[in-house]
């Protein structure tokens, strides 16, 4: 057979099976799955695996299946049952966008595609294990994305099965916690303080990860360099504008956005998540900060300016009006 028609036809099975999906969302729930699984007796674990792995394939509500996973299997056999087939289903979806969906793929993810390139390009595993446990992208359609950028399947498997486990240990553990509440268990109360911590992990994660990918700070002499030489890159300053316009003064072409504004004004940012972030403050205390927050929101390439203001007066490099 023609390998443009094999090509069509898989993507017209995706496309058919994720539009079903969609249609057929609110009659998915976790009784109908808890169903299946029964029915099936002995051989309910692989059901569920295959429900799973179809369901992330064709953008089903991944949280029903994860939280379902919970409250029939438990905490730890739930966990790998819902880690191995959210997995599966991660590679087969990344597989089809890298082999024969690309265009489609391409066309649904639109702009985003760019910085998920660059991001793989710059990092690699690294910035699949960032946004595995950051969820700047939908999960399902992150699978597809990714499947177009460079990166080798071993790492997209390996960085995906590892750096999903802590929500998947977390998401599971808060299903199991719904079927023992339901159930009447004394010790319920235990056990919620318990998935409370797990999720509290879980969201202390993407800081960890993000220190993990902060690069060195940059000295104000290097800075002054790109500057100098013209270089496509945004300068932040994250002072208080009292601060900007003070005895410090600020260097010519920097953008004002204070530290403690920059987490409701990242729209006002967004076309910068691609370039170059150097961002600036007195010292490199509030600098340093304001690097976390853009790495936890998908930009892709910041800096520290180390020393910030008070080296770069002590240099006496020159200052904007």
């Amino acid at each position: 057979m023609n390998k443009k028609l094999i090509k069509l036809l898989i993507f017209l099975v995706l496309a058919a099976g994720i539009a079903l999906a969609i249609v057929y969302r609110q009659q998915f729930d976790a009784a109908s799955l808890q169903s299946w699984v029964n029915d099936a007796g002995i051989a309910g674990p692989v059901v569920f695996m295959l429900i799973y792995i179809v369901g992330t394939v064709f953008f089903f509500p991944g949280s029903v299946l994860t939280l379902a996973g919970g409250a029939l299997f438990g905490p730890l056999l739930g966990t790998f049952y819902n880690l191995t087939a959210a997995t599966t289903g991660a590679i087969i979806s990344f597989i089809a966008a890298r082999y024969l969906a690309h265009d489609w793929v391409e066309q649904k993810t639109g702009g985003r595609l760019k910085s998920l390139k660059q991001g793989v390009e710059t990092e690699g595993w690294k910035f699949v294990a960032f946004v595995r446990l950051v969820p700047l992208f939908p999960f399902n359609l992150l699978n597809y994305a990714l499947g177009l950028t460079k990166i080798k399947l071993s790492h997209y498997s390996i960085a995906t099965y590892i750096c999903m486990l802590p929500g998947a240990i977390a998401y599971t553990y808060i299903g199991y916690v719904g079927r023992e509440a339901l159930a009447g268990d004394e010790a319920v109360i235990q056990k919620v303080m318990i998935g409370i911590a797990l999720l509290a992990i879980v969201s202390f994660l993407p800081g960890i990860i993000g220190k993990f990918r902060a690069k060195p700070m940059m000295d104000v002499t290097e800075l002054k360099k790109k500057l100098d030489a013209g270089e496509d890159m945004l300068l932040l300053d994250v002072r208080a504008e009292s601060d900007f316009y003070g005895e410090q003064g600020h260097i010519e072409g920097a953008l004002l956005m204070p530290l403690e504004e920059l987490a409701n004004s990242l729209e006002v940012l967004k076309g910068f998540q691609q370039k170059k972030v150097m961002t600036i403050c007195r010292t490199d205390r509030r600098s340093a900060k304001a690097a976390q927050i853009l790495n936890k929101n998908g930009f892709t390439d910041v800096q520290v300016i180390k020393q910030g203001m008070t080296d770069w007066n002590k240099k006496g490099y020159p200052l904007g009006l």
